[in-house]
């Protein structure tokens, strides 16, 4: 009986494990909060179709547990779990002309990061040149957020950024100037998650018709 109970559970241990049913998203992760002695307003989830809720879905991947992978024409950023896993989060990504694709690594990352426009920006937008030198983090009007990601290639900043929003209804839409923006709480998950040096897939966009969250 010895020998027949372990030869039974090594064999059991060969055979292929069932994928684990998607997991619904928690609405309680959107919940206000204080992160560093500043604010993280609460996000209205049910407002937002479930696609670009934070959830554990199936994605099977060649790529390594800790790999970043983005599909812009979903919206989605998955973080690899390994074993057929992810961590599926919803995002914003470049307009029309702003989109970038291509294979990097996480150079560094930031909690409440502060933020310079770029010149182009600037040029686009002359009233941002008072920030010129830079805007502290933590403000209730910068861009970046509660956390910033930066994508580097070759030793150089791409200057692609996945970082927090203060436009929570932009998630699900085209509307950066080339960054992926997440909801704040979704940017706060990710960055304890993501080691530095983490590899980073942006595929090539392949659209998708899907209806985008209500804007609010």
């Amino acid at each position: 009986m010895r020998i027949f109970t372990t030869v039974f559970l090594v064999l059991a241990g060969c055979l292929p494990v069932s994928p684990l049913p998607e997991q619904p998203a928690d609405f309680a992760v959107y919940a206000a909060g204080k992160d560093g002695g500043h604010v993280v307003p609460a996000i209205e989830a049910g407002r937002y179709p479930p696609y670009l809720l934070r959830s554990i879905v199936s994605y099977p991947s060649a790529e390594t547990a800790g790999t970043i992978v983005v599909d812009p024409g979903k919206f989605h950023l998955y973080f690899i779990l390994g074993e057929g896993r992810a961590v599926r989060y919803g995002l914003a990504i470049g307009k029309e002309g702003f989109g970038w694709s291509g294979t990097g690594y996480v150079g560094r990352r930031a909690r409440w990061p502060g933020w310079t426009p770029p010149p182009e920006m600037v040029e686009r937008k002359p009233e941002l040149a008072r920030w010129s030198e830079g805007m502290p983090g933590g403000r209730s009007d910068n861009p970046l957020g509660a956390r910033a990601l930066y994508i580097y290639q070759n030793g150089h900043d791409t200057q692609i950024r996945f970082h927090g929003t203060i436009e929570p209804y932009s998630i699900g839409r085209r509307a950066s100037s080339g960054c992926f923006r997440m909801f704040n709480q979704d940017v706060i998950d990710l960055y304890e998650r993501v080691a530095d040096g983490a590899k980073v897939v942006v595929l090539a966009e392949r659209p998708v018709t899907i209806a985008a969250p209500t804007e609010g």
